[in-house]
């Protein structure tokens, strides 16, 4: 009886959670276009086989460049920043948003990250006796 009323209980306060979620009526909820069309860029910049990507641990800010489509984008805290060698633009993102982009964004640096490793890992052929006497050899 007692799982059965945690079970109502969390039921309802998801329910609760999702329908607050969704009523919400802050001016501040409202995506501008400007905000939407930054976001695609650098989403498909993110996604953009031809995009390096460079994180400062300090500032916490994320670059983006891609060479081929002449685009730098900084991602920093809440701000996109946007430059061509003719334009600049900072947008100011939504919190839903920025969590989206960061997200994405870093899942995209960890999959890399993870793709290096593999590599690295894979490039082992020696065991650490075959270095050890390697090192005693040349010693």
């Amino acid at each position: 009886m007692i799982k059965f009323i945690k079970r109502i209980t969390k039921r309802a306060y998801v329910k609760w959670l999702k329908w607050n979620r969704d009523n919400r009526t802050d001016a501040n909820n409202k995506v501008s276009e400007t905000e939407q069309m930054c976001m695609s860029i650098t989403r498909s910049l993110i996604t953009h086989s031809d995009s390096k990507f460079l994180l400062a641990p300090l500032s916490g800010k994320r670059y983006i460049k891609n060479s081929e489509k002449g685009l730098f984008i900084i991602l920093d805290r809440g701000t996109i920043s946007l430059t061509n060698h003719v334009y600049h633009y900072d947008v100011n993102l939504t919190e839903r948003n920025w969590e989206r982009l960061i997200k994405m964004y870093d899942g995209k640096v960890e999959t890399i990250r993870q793709e290096y490793e593999d590599q690295i890992m894979s490039q082992i052929q020696n065991s650490l006796h075959i270095i050890q006497d390697k090192l005693k050899s040349s010693i």
